[in-house]
């Protein structure tokens, strides 16, 4: 269940539909903006500009929309580090010209499309540098007029969840959920962040259809269980008691859950005995093979150490109650040898 990228996929998962997306262009672009987009013209794109080397740190998605009565873009970048990027300028205008250069190449237009950037950030520390490209060009400010016309410069809007209340989280319930969950996930200790995650069962309660609720019940869960490598069992149980009360259709998906994290959680505990029970060994069978004499000895000790340590993963997974089976396809071991060593352990 272990997610690579959590905040990228929540990103995706929520930002990534349409009716999300409108939901935020209608409540969060400056009303001058919003007037020329028709919305209801708004289609995802399939392309992403951000490579793989700012992946951990970006995600984005393209919409293609009418603007201003001709055909345009709205382009989102997802910041999803704890601190925020000096060189985002930079970065958004490399985005827009890939965007621009792949219209061309696609449709060899002699025109390009208009493109709306948008940055939307989550982390720890508030958004303290400007939100110009000209910002980064040394003494931009300064320069005489006629000097600027010949310089690129443009302006991105920035939306830093970090400073946003309650209140000020506007649009509909997935809306609403990504960015109080997204504000609280690096913010937050594990009591908040239990806090914002019953203020978000609070707003699945709007949504009409109960199954687009437990759906995305569990995929904020997913997320959150996956971002948060800190919160503790205890924490867990927390929650599955909390919700047990307060959302009742979202108790299977917490128990469904938590039987992941813990088979998760005893499968992780065979793999690291078995690189300690191999590691230990090796160890001994390399003392032993030293003894008998260098490279010989060596790649006696190795095996043996190899064998021992799988042994002692068979013995754990058994006293675990896992199916003889299983097991001999994990350690490697034959049928027979596992039976023999259940017989031994008395299992």
């Amino acid at each position: 269940m272990k997610i690579q990228n959590p905040h990228d996929r929540f990103f995706k998962e929520t930002f990534g539909k349409v009716e999300v997306a409108k939901d935020f262009l209608n409540n969060y672009l400056p009303e001058n903006i919003i007037k020329v987009i028709d919305v209801d013209t708004l289609e995802p794109q399939k392309d992403s500009f951000v490579n793989e080397e700012l992946h951990e740190g970006f995600s984005d998605l393209l919409f293609k929309a009418n603007i201003n009565n001709r055909e345009g873009y709205i382009y989102f970048l997802f910041e999803h580090k704890s601190y925020t990027s000096k060189d985002i300028a930079f970065q958004l205008l490399k985005y827009m010209v890939e965007i621009w250069e792949a219209k061309s190449k696609k449709e060899k237009a002699d025109e390009l499309p208009v493109i709306i950037p948008l940055v939307v950030y989550h982390g720890k520390d508030r958004w303290k540098i400007r939100t110009t490209l000209g910002e980064m060009i040394t003494g931009y400010e300064d320069l005489p007029e006629d000097i600027k016309k010949l310089t690129p410069n443009y302006k991105y809007l920035l939306y830093d969840l970090s400073r946003y209340t309650d209140d000020e989280i506007k649009g509909e319930a997935q809306l609403r959920i990504l960015f109080t969950t997204f504000r609280d996930i690096f913010t937050n200790d594990s009591k908040g962040l239990q806090d914002s995650i019953f203020r978000a069962i609070s707003y699945l309660r709007e949504l009409d259809d109960k199954q687009t609720g437990i759906e995305y019940f569990e995929t904020l869960m997913r997320y959150i269980f996956n971002a948060r490598a800190d919160l503790t069992k205890a924490d867990f149980n927390s929650v599955v008691k909390k919700i047990e009360t307060t959302y009742p259709e979202g108790s299977e998906v917490v128990m469904t859950l938590a039987e992941i994290f813990r088979e998760e959680g005893k499968e992780e505990g065979i793999l690291k005995g078995m690189e300690k029970g191999m590691e230990k060994g090796m160890e001994k069978g390399m003392e032993k093979g030293i003894e008998k004499g260098m490279e010989k000895g060596i790649e006696k000790g190795i095996e043996v150490g190899a064998k021992q340590g799988k042994i002692e993963v068979a013995k754990n997974a058994i006293k675990e109650g896992m199916e003889l089976g299983l097991i001999a396809k994990l350690t490697g071991l034959s049928k027979k040898e596992i039976e023999k060593i259940a017989k031994e352990t008395g299992n």
